[in-house]
């Protein structure tokens, strides 16, 4: 089976630590899922947001998942809430999964009534198995 190819959506001040135990578990020969994380570091707002969208759109029409890694501050990052909604828009069409971090964090509106496929805890097992059930949100 080739690696289904995954975009992850994490807050990258936040959530890295999380980021690069994707990767070493991509490392494995075995693991079903290649991960892309490449992300922003300019301000959603700025000058530069047009180029690195235009980076980030062409990474996730690469991609058939999005994974969003929901953490504290996930739901108020106006990056996160731009890659959920970009990966639902008719020219990407991303299968969509997620892992909370914390029952406690809320979740980004995005990824709320479009039949996003939930890991139950950030383990490698839950989150493959999130990731195979996952379907195109809307």
């Amino acid at each position: 089976m080739s690696k289904a190819r995954t975009f992850v959506s994490y807050d990258h001040s936040e959530d890295a630590h999380y980021k690069r135990l994707l990767q070493a578990w991509d490392a494995n020969p075995d693991f079903d899922f290649e991960f892309d994380s490449r992300g922003p570091n300019v301000a959603i707002d700025s000058d530069e947001a047009s180029v690195v969208k235009a980076a980030l759109t062409k990474k996730m029409k690469e991609s058939s998942h999005l994974l969003v890694i929901v953490g504290e501050k996930s739901s108020k990052s106006k990056w996160m809430t731009w890659e959920i909604e970009r990966a639902k828009q008719s020219d990407v069409k991303l299968k969509l999964a997620a892992v909370k971090l914390s029952s406690l964090y809320t979740t980004p509106s995005g990824l709320l009534g479009v039949g996003t496929a939930w890991a139950t805890s950030f383990t490698r097992d839950r989150i493959v198995a999130a990731l195979k059930s996952a379907i195109i949100g809307y």
